[in-house]
């Protein structure tokens, strides 16, 4: 198996307020429904993170996502539904996720650690079974991926 990590980020956060949040699934349709307010998109397109001709392409990969409190699924994706389903929670300090329905074998490890009583850091870790010639083709794409899920993770506000 392949890993790619993403660096630590810091999460302005306890510990236990963000694993919370990312154990629980359900969680995240509260961004599904901001990805159709016309203000959070403006506030998207402003801060130039996102290339405008990719803002429509991600509200309509968000909304068509199905989400429960153990499983995300994409629907009718090429090769079919992708599941990335919650597999073990260690409270409170790891989630860990495993892809289904991909072509790719592969899990993701969110882990999280306190840095003091309000505050905490994240690393995300993507593991892959893949081929000499995948490997070479993946490897960038992975280690982004990897890297842009932490920065989401790190922006989320997780409250407590």
């Amino acid at each position: 198996m392949t890993k790619f990590e993403s660096t630590v980020k810091q999460i302005h956060s306890p510990q236990a307020a963000v694993y919370k949040k990312l154990s629980d699934l359900n969680n995240l349709v509260t961004i599904q429904q901001r990805a159709s307010d016309p203000a959070f998109v403006e506030q998207l397109r402003a801060s130039g993170q996102v290339p405008e001709d990719k803002i429509s392409q991600i509200q309509e990969a968000l909304q068509r996502l199905v989400i429960t409190t153990d499983a995300i699924t994409y629907p009718g994706s090429p090769v079919g539904d992708v599941t990335l389903r919650i597999v073990e929670r260690d409270e409170p300090k790891c989630v860990k996720f495993e892809v289904q329905g991909a072509p790719i074998q592969g899990n993701l490890w969110i882990q999280v650690l306190p840095t003091s009583t309000y505050e905490s850091k994240l690393r995300c870790t993507i593991g892959a079974e893949l081929n000499f010639l995948m490997k070479q083709v993946a490897k960038k794409p992975l280690q982004e991926g990897v890297e842009k899920l932490a920065d989401m993770l790190a922006m989320i506000p997780y409250g407590y």
